[in-house]
């Protein structure tokens, strides 16, 4: 595949967590980009994230990129199905990670995701959130799944998480199809940038900041300057002129 694009990419624990339950996959090789959440409170929130990243790291492209979406969307309802069954084997509720997704080919992007884990898209000077938040209620710091206690009491309006890799039997994929117009820049994070930042801070970063080497350090020096108060996960992705 013929590189068109500049990618780069970072996960950190943060100031307040013990552990780093996120994980980043970056394969400029066939144009995949993947940032999973493990879900914290949970019992082996890292597991999830990374058998994730891990088994998608595996996969070749071969074909066209609805042949190669179709085998993202196979191994992820195998690592759903494993990770149910590593549940039950453990005596646990729930083993499960968010994720956010971006494909590329040459005549669209694909992006998909499952649970709160966001994709922006910088283009023309706009910033857009092209993912929806699989989140029951308003804007959160605090997210859970179901009926499950969150780590720590969530605040007066704060919502729940309704989708999950691992938290059902049956998993449900969103997909949007984006232009893949040279200049425009994605960002793939976990919810540890956006509770930390506005989406205003985050297009005036990204104006500013065109580079994904950049932008990708810029992001972290704010979140971390902040409260820092999830794990940090970012990768962002230009196309190139």
């Amino acid at each position: 595949m013929t590189t068109r694009y500049l990618s780069a990419g970072r996960t950190v624990t943060g100031k307040v967590r013990k552990h780093n339950e996120d994980a980043i996959l970056i394969r400029d090789d066939v144009g995949l980009w993947v940032v999973a959440d493990g879900l914290g409170g949970h019992a082996a929130g890292d597991y999830a994230s990374t058998m994730i990243v891990e088994r998608l790291g595996l996969l070749p492209r071969n074909g066209s990129v609805f042949d190669f979406i179709e085998s993202i969307e196979d191994t992820l309802v195998k690592i759903n199905a494993d990770l149910l069954e590593t549940a039950v084997v453990r005596g646990v509720d729930l083993i499960g990670s968010t994720i956010v997704l971006l494909v590329y080919d040459s005549d669209l992007m694909l992006c998909g995701w499952v649970g709160d884990s966001r994709a922006y898209r910088l283009q023309d000077n706009l910033l857009q959130q092209i993912t929806r938040d699989h989140v029951h209620g308003g804007d959160v710091d605090v997210t859970h799944f179901g009926g499950a206690a969150p780590a720590a009491a969530p605040a007066a309006g704060s919502g729940v998480l309704t989708r999950a890799v691992g938290a059902e039997d049956q998993l449900y994929v969103d997909w949007v199809v984006a232009d893949n117009r040279p200049g425009t820049t994605f960002v793939l994070c976990s919810d540890g940038i956006n509770k930390e930042m506005t989406d205003a801070e985050l297009h005036a970063e990204g104006c500013q900041y065109p580079q994904p080497q950049d932008l990708t350090d810029r992001l972290f020096d704010l979140a971390l300057s902040r409260a820092g108060r999830d794990n940090i996960s970012a990768v962002v992705v230009r196309l190139q002129e």
